[in-house]
């Protein structure tokens, strides 16, 4: 009966990947989950260069569609608002306009398509020996541990409130039973809400003054050379971050998606989610960590969930009152529970370098994960200026280039 019963499930040490055994309710409610953990990055991102919420949001819904739909559904991943292009995008804005910095982006998003045409062309293997455990281990450590002000952050606008959000998802994920064991953070949202609400922490006038209907105002991009000379090489650095982050998720549900559906269909998912989100209004899309945290918590890992969520994203964009409804949840609890999804991704990083023993007695991988930990986490950048135009590959993106160099030239 319990192998009948594991077969059933497909379920891998307490992993779900059949989620529909659950039914439709609970599949329900695991989408609200990575909903409701996606909303808060994915409207600051629009909030900080000026672009429309709504259309950010439903964008980000159809680009999860879209990037299922070109990896054959195989791959756990939520796309939304992506941090990389807001520099750039506010320097073109100042000059040429918002509608031209899209259009740099859109174009940034067919490099996706060069490089994963590349990938068809040569094979993965070309590609993937840049990245053995020795970089990708601290790689996936420096997307969680760079994460960490964000959520301090968050959580200091009020710590009790922040503390409270933290106790509820750790109460629910060591000793909770069936199925509140797989949605600590959607408990712990809602819970901390009320108590918020009741200590009256929550300003309830967005939801009043927001319709319930309303179309996303969509525009189109426009397209300039020195714009796209400005934006577009940042793909350069982000699609190094979408191999990191394509391995993070992998590590995360032990399946290599590098190999199946295979980089070249997870870039060109995330490089066709990007331009069309750019082109009609919205900011660069990309896979999202934090929605990476959920899964390594929950271990709730089949696909169907992000896709249900995807759904969410469009009826947020399209239901002003719904999205307002999750934007008065207080900071400080997304930063609470943000505190172990982040400190879970840099954990699966620890992970890699155990499972595949690294040796750190021999001083060149210790050479290629420091170099890596310390740029990335230090804040270091590297301008570079061609011409009149100057662009800068700074953060992970520059620590992953680094430390893949390292790692190629030092020798064994």
């Amino acid at each position: 009966m319990g192998i009948e019963k594991e077969k059933e499930l497909h379920v891998n040490h307490d992993a779900i990947r059949d989620v529909r055994q659950l039914g439709v309710p609970k599949m329900i409610t695991l989408g609200m989950q990575h909903a409701f953990t996606m909303f808060g990055a994915t409207v600051l991102v629009p909030i900080i260069t000026g672009l429309d919420v709504s259309v950010s949001l439903f964008m980000a819904g159809i680009g999860t569609l879209l990037f299922h739909l070109i990896t054959k559904g195989k791959v756990p991943v939520f796309l939304g608002s992506s941090f990389a292009f807001i520099a750039p995008m506010l320097a073109v804005a100042d000059t040429f306009g918002l509608d031209y910095a899209r259009g740099g982006i859109v174009v940034a998003g067919f490099i996706y398509l060069i490089l994963a045409g590349l990938i068809t062309v040569f094979g993965t293997e070309k590609v993937i020996r840049f990245f053995p455990p020795v970089v990708t281990g601290p790689i996936i450590l420096v997307i969680g541990l760079k994460l960490a002000p964000v959520a301090i952050n968050m959580a200091s606008s009020d710590w009790l409130i922040a503390v409270i959000a933290f106790s509820i998802v750790t109460i629910v994920s060591v000793f909770g039973k069936g199925f509140a064991k797989i949605i600590p953070v959607i408990i712990a949202l809602l819970g901390t809400y009320i108590i918020a609400l009741i200590f009256g922490k929550v300003d309830l006038s967005p939801i009043t003054q927001a319709s319930w209907f309303g179309i996303p105002h969509f525009t189109i991009a426009k397209f300039n050379l020195s714009a796209i000379i400005t934006v577009a090489p940042l793909a350069l650095a982000t699609m190094v971050e979408h191999v990191g982050d394509i391995l993070a998720i992998g590590a995360t549900v032990e399946k290599d998606f590098i190999e199946d559906p295979g980089l070249n269909y997870t870039l060109t998912g995330d490089g066709i989610a990007t331009a069309l989100s750019a082109f009609v209004g919205g900011p660069a899309n990309t896979t999202y960590s934090e929605n990476t945290g959920v899964l390594a918590l929950t271990r709730a890992w089949d696909p169907v969930i992000m896709r249900i969520a995807a759904l969410f994203a469009i009826c947020l964009g399209l239901i002003p009152k719904l999205s307002s409804f999750i934007s008065t949840i207080p900071s400080s609890v997304i930063g609470g529970i943000s505190i172990i999804l982040f400190g879970m991704i840099a954990s699966i990083g620890a992970r890699t370098l155990v499972e595949h023993q690294v040796d750190f007695t021999k001083s060149r991988n210790l050479i290629v994960a420091a170099v890596i930990l310390v740029l990335g986490l230090g804040g270091a950048s590297l301008p570079i200026t061609i011409g009149a135009v100057s662009i800068s590959i700074e953060g992970m993106a520059l620590a992953a280039i680094v430390g893949i160099i390292l790692n190629i030239v030092l020798p064994e």
